[in-house]
């Protein structure tokens, strides 16, 4: 059973108290002692350190000032405890209790020098690893065998079949949203039929592909980052290097091709898991037959929507596997770093997804395909 610290008085003659330290006086056991010592408002003519088995500063330190505090006297001292109140009574501390804060014209430019030259080492990051991978990937073109088909196999598990019954069941409800918001809105014009366009269009061109991406991203891109991040600390990676391995070929090629292709699958399958879920509400909310509802969809929505929705999904895909495997990289640290990392891919996947979907957007319109 654990032992701390604690203490007993003594009245004595003339109304002074004697304090009787026992027990631990270290810093793992003298907090709540400490409070009630604190508290302790009598005088004190004595401070009595023979029951106390160990010792530490800042046991010594809670000793001394109970008896500087009252003019006390302390008794029953060990050599060692005799050793640090000694050193802790000559030292005299003159620091700061917080540090002085920099003037705002030294405080502002240092910051802004800070965050230049972090993203200038970013950036230096950034350009080796893509740089290892587009060598890798040569090397892989040149040579077929050394792609590595079992670990793109199981990628493809885990990003894409693994999935998909968390992404159909997001879609289909984001499809029964989209219906039933949309239908609200037209049928102020009296368009409610309008619903299907709305509900197929927004499926196939945006929320399809771009939901799917927030998805992978937060369940794979963050798993990339994690996985890769914990084998940087066990030193397989460094294991790898040792024995001819290329990581990059091994971990990387394989999490990228299967990130970016299944990207292309899942995204088609979550807009038609949308435009299910819309159909499925219209059937009973808006007095549309089930298969009315599909065979419309074929009507409505044209077929340069599926191209947009299946163009943009590789490259989402592609970006959230380089940042996932490129936080897990940086891993150096230790475990804390990990999470860190793991965070930073997820809102980096997600926030690079976004601006290039604008950027799309942009570029579908302005070539005819808005």
């Amino acid at each position: 059973m654990r032992e701390w610290a604690d203490f007993t008085t003594e009245e004595e003659e003339g109304g002074a108290t004697t304090i009787a330290l026992t027990g631990p006086f270290t810093v793992s056991s003298i907090g709540l002692v400490d409070r009630r010592l604190r508290e302790f408002d009598q005088p004190v003519a004595k401070v009595d350190l023979s029951g106390i088995s160990e010792i530490d500063t800042v046991g010594a330190w809670t000793a001394w000032r109970i008896a500087r505090d009252n003019d006390a006297e302390i008794t029953g001292a060990s050599e060692q405890a005799e050793r640090l109140i000694s050193a802790i009574k000559d030292s005299k501390g003159t620091a700061d209790i917080s540090p002085p804060r920099a003037d705002i014209i030294e405080r502002v430019p240092a910051a802004v020098g800070d965050l230049v030259v972090g993203w200038g080492q970013g950036s230096v990051g950034v350009i080796g690893f893509l740089g290892s991978l587009v060598v890798s990937i040569g090397h892989t073109i040149r040579s077929p065998r050394k792609l590595r088909v079992k670990a793109l196999v199981r990628q493809l598990e885990l990003v894409g079949v693994s999935a998909l019954g968390i992404i159909g069941l997001m879609l289909f409800l984001v499809g029964i949203v989209i219906a039933q918001q949309g239908a609200v809105q037209l049928r102020q014009f009296g368009a409610e039929f309008y619903t299907i366009n709305l509900t197929g269009r927004l499926a196939m061109r945006e929320l399809g592909v771009l939901m799917t991406a927030i998805m992978v991203a937060g369940r794979s891109g963050s798993a990339f980052a994690a996985q890769l991040g914990t084998m940087k600390l066990t030193e397989e990676i460094d294991a790898m290097r040792t024995i001819g391995v290329s990581p990059v070929e091994a971990l990387i090629i394989p999490r990228v091709l299967a990130c970016t292709f299944m990207m292309i699958l899942l995204g088609f399958y979550a807009s038609i898991m949308a435009i299910v879920g819309g159909a499925f509400l219209s059937n009973f909310a808006l007095d549309i037959p089930f298969f009315t509802f599909l065979s419309r969809i074929q009507e409505v929505v044209p077929i340069h929507d599926v191209w947009v929705g299946l163009i943009k999904a590789p490259f989402f895909g592609l970006i959230i596997a380089l940042v996932g495997c490129y936080q897990g990289m940086q891993v150096e640290a230790n475990a804390e770093e990990v999470g860190l990392r793991t965070t930073m891919a997820v809102v980096q996947s997600i926030f690079m997804v976004i601006v290039l979907d604008a950027f799309f957007a942009i570029f579908f319109t302005s070539v005819g395909w808005g």
